[in-house]
């Protein structure tokens, strides 16, 4: 049992930790960096005047809402093998391009469901008070319906975003070396337990930077109430 607290030990464990985390922080940065934006995009088409696209996308975004994540991370890294569409790339960058895009999709689901909600919670007596004064459809949405949703699309993305963080331990479904992924690994093949609970100490920090942060935005938003 002394050998499993030497310091060599544990600078070995902290050391793989540590590069768990940096994967994980990788793939939540690279989800966020592609779902906010695709989700505006995905709005826009589940509120779109043309029938074919809106229905479309909604029944996109119904399936992707109503199946489990991790059942789309496997689906999307293995079907496409299997039906001999495409192969991802050999090794670690395949797993861990193949799961950005799940979970680039997924979020993307989500968040644009927040961001209809926030656009169609606008009054249209604002909007239409715009277009009297001459504005463009695109100004109206960038002065006056924007600034807007964004206030009151901030504490249900902020909640997709924790949710987000924790999602990011699902990757290993895939044996992608995130963080939870390297602290089980170490209890399975040494059994070390405490690198595992270890994990939780860098979820919970993460998480709590988070939240402190969102909430120093809404309160820079509060002079819309």
């Amino acid at each position: 049992m002394i050998e499993f607290f030497t310091s060599s030990t544990f600078r070995t464990v902290l050391s793989a930790l540590n590069s768990g985390f940096l994967k994980t922080l990788q793939l939540f940065f690279i989800t966020l960096i592609g779902a906010l934006p695709l989700g505006l995009v995905i709005s826009f088409g589940s509120m779109s005047r043309f029938p074919p696209l809106r229905w479309l996308t909604r029944l996109v975004v119904w399936v992707i809402r109503g199946t489990p994540l991790v059942l789309q991370i496997i689906a999307l890294f293995y079907v496409p093998g299997i039906q001999k569409w495409f192969s991802w790339p050999s090794g670690e960058s395949g797993r861990m391009i193949s799961v950005c895009v799940a979970f680039i999709i997924n979020y993307a689901c989500y968040f644009s469901e927040i961001y209809r909600g926030g656009i169609q919670g606008v009054p249209k007596g604002q909007q239409e008070a715009g277009q009297v004064l001459g504005m463009t459809k695109a100004q109206i949405f960038r002065h006056i319906t924007l600034l807007q949703m964004i206030k009151r699309i901030v504490p249900p993305i902020s909640n997709e975003i924790i949710t987000l963080v924790k999602d990011t331990s699902l990757a290993r479904i895939i044996s992608v070396y995130e963080l939870t992924f390297t602290g089980y690994s170490f209890m399975k093949s040494s059994g070390l337990v405490w690198p595992f609970f270890y994990t939780g100490v860098f979820y919970l920090l993460f998480v709590g930077i988070l939240t402190i942060l969102f909430n120093l935005i809404e309160r820079k938003l509060s002079y819309f109430r």
